[in-house]
């Protein structure tokens, strides 16, 4: 079940007003205007008509700035209590301009979007309940607002509308492909969570957010991880939030896509990875560096370059007993054990420096000198790890265009059978395609006999070609 937010103050008068408005529109003669929606999974075309701006109320459900309202804890809590108070919805209004990765900050989206409606007007209609809570146009109110504009076209959805309507009508509209202005990433994972929460098949979340199963899953297990991350940076009355990682979708992504493939074959391994690279991503290290950290990335690059401050004892591996079923497992690998150690570090460093905020604290100094720290540290062993990859890359380019050219000649024998069968094969282009094939071949394996001194039988069959070949 969605929250019941209950009615608004006005709530009264706008239903009256809506009612004339309809009247109105019915009555007025001439080409009236409607909007389709999703309607308890049917489309459902709902009259438009305008609506003065100010009698309207922000959807404090909303999942355009769900994990943006942590940004004032006060506020927060505020508007949970009393979400149609002056003070909340003046607190809606503020996120709704406000940049999803920093709060604190004017979203530029917000603006475009604002010079597009005092140049063009507004082009779609926004969409309420009867009694005058955005449903859908929650931002182009917002921005109308702030440009002064008196009224907004909106439909209207049907009396018998509830919150769970409300929830369902917004994801649906807001999931168009067509949409103005998409969802931040967090928001989206929280969305996504909730319809799970609402117990929907995973099929069915997958469906209505357009994305496949398998990407939702993954989804739903970077959320799980945030939270996780977010509970082990508490330190004190600081604590990191989830509009914290906005900014770093497609490392989240990766380090999902790696931690299944090592996990198929070793668990520690796959949690060496996850943490490591959790830390680099706090961090704020790029895409490509984080891509180079693999299992060994801890002991080959980092643990000498880690300041003794940071350095976590080695522990032995332990075992744990589960209540009741006279039975014990394994605790996690040493290795993984000082990892965590690390990561928990630097969360509540980045933490503390957060709520800090550059106070000169004692708390805040050490905070801030461990996060230094961390990240030369982090930065010095990817330097290596770098030019390591960079070398195995080197080493693996020609077995790798070897094998893209076996591929191309297996896809060329399929094409030869089919240019067989229609007779339409250039026999003449075919021809001297195959002599610079042997051309190559040749100056192929001029280059092996060069550079591989113990030759195996695969370059000892090429040499012993080319020299018959020549002979």
């Amino acid at each position: 079940m969605s929250k019941d937010f209950g009615r608004p103050p006005l709530a009264q008068e706008n239903q009256t007003l809506v009612k004339e408005r309809l009247k109105e529109a019915a009555e007025g003669g001439g080409i009236r205007e409607t909007l389709t929606v999703e309607w308890r999974t049917k489309p459902m075309h709902v009259e438009v008509i305008d609506m003065p701006v100010d009698s309207l109320y922000y959807n404090p459900g909303t999942h355009r700035i769900r994990a943006q309202r942590s940004h004032e804890p006060a506020r927060d809590l505020t508007l949970d209590e009393d979400p149609w108070s002056s003070e909340s919805q003046d607190y809606l209004h503020y996120l709704l301009q406000a940049l999803p990765a920093d709060p604190s900050k004017r979203d530029p989206e917000f603006d475009n979007l604002a010079e597009s409606l005092r140049e063009y007007r507004q082009n779609e209609p926004g969409l309420i309940t009867r009694d005058g809570i955005l449903v859908n146009g929650n931002t182009r109110r917002a921005a109308l607002k702030e440009l002064g504009v008196a009224n907004i076209r909106v439909g209207v959805l049907p009396e018998s509308c509830t919150w769970d309507d409300v929830n369902a009508v917004e994801l649906s509209l807001q999931l168009r492909p067509d949409r103005r202005r998409d969802y931040s990433y967090i928001n989206r994972l929280l969305a996504i969570e909730e319809q799970q929460l609402l117990g929907r098949t995973m099929a069915d979340i997958a469906r209505e957010f357009r994305i496949r199963t398998s990407t939702c899953e993954q989804d739903l297990w970077i959320l799980s991880c945030l939270r996780d991350l977010i509970d082990r940076s508490r330190d004190g009355d600081a604590q990191l939030r989830l509009l914290d990682f906005e900014q770093h979708q497609e490392k989240l992504r990766e380090l999902h896509r790696r931690y299944v493939k090592e996990a198929a074959g070793n668990r520690d391994n796959a949690e060496l990875i996850k943490e490591t690279r959790l830390v680099a991503i706090v961090l704020g290290f790029s895409k490509t560096d984080v891509r180079l950290i693999e299992p060994d990335f801890r002991s080959r690059y980092l643990d000498q370059r880690l300041p003794e401050g940071l350095k976590a004892e080695p522990t032995a591996t332990a075992s744990v007993a589960i209540p009741g079923l006279n039975r014990t497992v394994r605790t996690a690998a040493p290795k993984v054990a000082q990892a965590k150690t690390l990561t928990d570090t630097v969360l509540k460093a980045k933490a503390v420096e957060a709520a800090e905020d550059g106070k000169l604290s004692e708390r805040g100094t050490t905070a801030a000198k461990a996060f230094s720290a961390a990240q030369k540290a982090v930065e010095d062993a990817l330097e290596p790890a770098g030019k390591d990859a960079r070398v195995r890359k080197r080493k693996q380019a020609a077995p790798d265009r070897v094998t893209d050219a076996c591929q191309d000649i297996e896809q060329c024998i399929t094409d030869l059978t089919l240019a067989k069968a229609s007779n339409s094969l250039d026999e003449e282009a075919f021809d001297e395609a195959v002599i610079a094939l042997r051309q190559s071949l040749a100056k192929l394996a001029v280059a092996a006999q060069r550079s591989i001194k113990a030759p195996g039988d695969g370059v000892a069959w090429l040499l012993d070609a080319v020299r018959k070949e020549s002979a």
